[in-house]
């Protein structure tokens, strides 16, 4: 197990820089220049500006920018930000972990609903129940998350006035309860976004199992049909459900970028459209670093979850 660990972080490593490289050369090559955010004098001549492009090294070629950048990196320093002058790894870290509670919460929300919705209609397929359930995972994957946010602010925060509209705390207040609260609403709308995907993944890998001819020998044997369907099929239908929730990952933040702006939830995905808005490269590097090596470890968990499921998978790679 411990080979099989360390192949899946050695193949991590280079995407990690692969990443970090692509997100460096677009960021450099997007038109407007953070000078321009920078130098707010309006009295200031070109020649100002050639001066302060020179002492930023942002006259440089962008391979030489790169591995200034990633030299400081490997030394621990994600530099300072353009925009508010404050050392991006201290601003990355205050927005991480509200981002992270808001992934993690609505993920396993949508596993807790997904996963037993899935089972149940793979038990009665081609039901009320499954076309029902089928049904609404199809309209809640296909719906926008900035839209689906929208309708539930509308209804609980507008109408009904039982939840916040947005932020993360109650006005003059940071209680656990305070921050339960205004997290329904963010985490919901990722979790509807979510369930389709899980749902329509075990029903199929379910229905799968369900034909196996272990699946009728425990019937066979006597044993109870709950611990025939959770212990013998969900086990074996798991594979493939934990590869959905691999693909998951990227765009659990990337929805997490929308949920945020809606809901004026302070994590990463906020500052990242703030931070590109103001040409503040560093800010926006040390955002991909943080969520480039999120993405990664998640799925080098995910590797480690296959070896542990199906030892034939960690013997074969």
């Amino acid at each position: 197990m411990g080979r099989y660990a360390l192949k899946r972080i050695l193949i991590a490593i280079p995407t990690f820089f692969g990443i970090t490289i692509l997100v460096f050369i677009i960021s450099c090559l997007a038109p407007g220049s953070p000078l321009e955010m920078i130098l707010t004098d309006p009295m200031a001549t070109q020649a100002d500006l050639e001066a302060l492009e020179q002492q930023m090294g942002l006259d440089d070629p962008i391979v030489v920018q790169y591995f200034r950048w990633l030299g400081n990196l490997l030394q621990g320093n994600m530099g300072y930000s353009y925009r508010t002058k404050l050392p991006v790894a201290e601003m990355v870290l205050e927005r991480l972990w509200p981002t992270l509670l808001l992934t993690i919460v609505s993920t396993l929300i949508a596993i807790v609903i997904a996963v037993p919705l899935g089972i149940m209609s793979a038990y009665k397929p081609y039901s009320a129940w499954d076309y029902i359930s089928s049904g609404l995972s199809f309209i809640g994957a296909s719906t926008p998350t900035f839209f689906t946010g929208l309708i539930l602010i509308y209804i609980f925060a507008v109408k009904a006035g039982v939840l916040p509209m947005g932020g993360m705390y109650d006005s003059g207040t940071r209680s656990v309860l305070s921050l339960m609260r205004h997290l329904v609403l963010p985490s919901a709308v990722l979790a509807i976004f979510n369930i389709g995907s899980i749902l329509r993944q075990t029903r199929g890998s379910m229905l799968e199992v369900f034909q196996e001819d272990f699946m009728r020998t425990a019937r066979a044997k006597g044993l109870r049909e709950r611990s025939v369907v959770i212990i013998h099929g969900l086990r074996n239908a798991l594979i493939p459900v934990v590869t959905v929730l691999s693909t998951m990952i990227p765009f659990l933040f990337g929805g997490a970028v929308v949920a945020e702006q809606v809901f004026g939830w302070p994590g990463l995905g906020n500052l990242m459209v703030q931070s590109i808005n103001a040409r503040d490269y560093p800010a926006i590097m040390g955002i991909t670093v943080v969520i480039a090596a999120a993405v990664l470890v998640g799925n080098v968990i995910v590797d480690l979850v296959y070896g542990l499921l199906d030892p034939k998978i960690r013997e074969s790679r």
